[in-house]
């Protein structure tokens, strides 16, 4: 059974005899605890910290409890708050409520019974910190994504993950651009005490470098221009879960203290706020670069290069796998299409240098492109099919079934082969022969693409001689 957790509480209460004894028993019952002997003192504590709840003293001299409740509200948004009074009156507690307080309480009070009516005020913060976060989550895109692949560099990774995913460690992923660092970091989320709780994901380089200290840590309303109300920072969004940070070496130097910060002890500050946050946050970084290099050239700091390396995994590039990509290729046509045995070839001897990532895309353009669900080399890039052997297929146009037939039903994917083939068309002013090398296709194709898709353009004179010039050159 989980411990219950620890509570950052703040005490302002005149009363220094209650102070302390309130004080006293919540510290031995291992919570963090500020005490304020009036409403200033626990204004400024709300300024400097985070608190999960506030214990209030309605009745104080100088600024009351009212007044300092109707405070809180700008200088700490959100922060649950249990008032304490000796002179319960329905009024009072009325008022209260309507300022926003989240408890009342009437001393005397056993202290068991605070310490529960803070639990449950710190367990409706969590609650709505949570729906925020979702939110925030849902409205980023967080695509599925499974681990493929059985060839033996693959396997190693695999059970390395399994043993590091169930520690709380920082893990380092390295492996070159497109080999599936974030389904890794996935992977490792997902076999992870924290598979509950959020997955956020940040990306380094795909930010200005201006922005990403916002991103990560948050900002207050007023920090810079733009800044028209507070945002949590990623960090605060996945806390109790895992942050992704793609990218790390691309961290600017400036902000490589303050995540070293965080990863030690949790404690932050937004952008533009004195406060101190605190979060329960799982780093997974992945990089593309050689940080063990950066740090020698005093490029990336030693102590954060040593605090994120605590566990690593190496992912393989897609060369070095084997068959491995016969599964992706196998994932990503699955009931839709089907290679030909010269496109099946240059699949399998072309190394792959932008790894998984170039070969899903290479296999979605070919899916736009196919002819009757059969990719063809002339489907794929033209650097993938440089090295095939195009097969004879002088007949194909004979066989060829009517336009109608082979017409397919008005799909997404038949959509956007459509918009591909008119946006090539328009650039080409309508010659066919330069718009089939702008998509990196021959020539036939083209004609049975504009064909397919009732696309008919008025002949261009270059047009005819383009044809011409591709016949010569595939005849010879």
């Amino acid at each position: 059974m989980a411990a219950d957790p620890v509570l950052s509480l703040l005490i302002v209460e005149d009363d220094a005899d209650f102070r302390a004894l309130c004080e006293e028993f919540m510290v031995r019952r291992g919570h963090r605890v500020t005490a304020a002997a009036n409403g200033g003192e626990g204004l400024d504590a709300c300024r400097r910290t985070d608190f999960d709840v506030v214990l209030l003293d309605l009745n104080m001299p100088g600024l009351t409890g009212l007044e300092v409740l109707d405070r809180l509200a700008e200088v700490q948004p959100g922060v649950e708050v249990v008032v304490l009074t000796g002179q319960g009156t329905i009024d009072s507690a009325v008022q209260a409520m309507k300022l926003g307080a989240a408890d009342y309480l009437t001393k005397p009070f056993p202290l068991p019974e605070l310490e529960a009516r803070c639990r449950i005020a710190a367990d409706r913060r969590r609650l709505r910190r949570d729906n925020v976060r979702l939110r925030t989550l849902l409205s980023r895109d967080r695509a599925k994504v499974t681990m493929i692949g059985a060839s033996p560099a693959m396997r190693q990774v695999t059970a390395l993950i399994g043993r590091v995913a169930p520690t709380d460690h920082t893990v380092l992923i390295s492996g070159e651009s497109g080999a599936g660092k974030e389904v890794a970091a996935k992977a490792i989320h997902e076999r992870s005490r924290r598979a509950d709780r959020p997955m956020v994901t940040v990306n380094c380089a795909a930010l200005p470098e201006q922005l990403v200290e916002s991103e990560l840590f948050g900002h207050e309303k007023g920090a810079f221009t733009g800044a028209t109300e507070e945002q949590p920072g990623l960090f605060e969004v996945a806390d109790g879960g895992t942050l992704f940070i793609d990218e790390l070496g691309e961290l600017p130097p400036a902000l490589q203290p303050k995540l070293l910060r965080v990863l030690e002890d949790g404690s932050l500050r937004r952008v533009g706020s004195s406060r101190e946050r605190r979060v329960d946050v799982r780093v997974v970084a992945a990089t593309n670069r050689d940080l063990a290099a950066e740090v020698a050239a005093g490029q990336f700091r030693e102590d954060l290069y040593y605090r994120v390396n605590v566990l690593s995994v190496d992912l393989p590039p897609l060369r070095e796998r084997g068959d491995d990509r016969w599964a992706f290729v196998e994932m990503k046509l699955a009931g839709k299409a089907k290679l030909d045995p010269d496109a099946r070839e240059a699949i399998g001897t072309y190394p792959w240098p932008g790894n998984v990532r170039q070969l899903l895309n290479a296999l979605d353009r070919a899916l736009i492109l196919a002819d009757d669900g059969v990719i063809t080399p002339d489907d794929l890039p033209p650097d993938v099919c440089r090295t095939a052997t195009p097969r004879d297929r002088s007949s194909e146009r004979e066989s060829d079934p009517p336009p109608a037939a082979r017409r397919p039903p008005a799909t997404t994917l038949a959509d956007r082969e459509r918009e591909s083939v008119e946006a090539a068309l328009r650039k080409t002013d309508g010659n066919k022969a330069e718009a089939a090398r702008l998509l990196g296709v021959h020539r036939r194709k083209m004609y049975r693409l504009i064909e397919r898709h009732g696309l008919g353009v008025k002949p261009i004179a270059d047009d005819e001689s383009d044809a011409d010039a591709d016949d010569a050159q595939e005849t010879a």
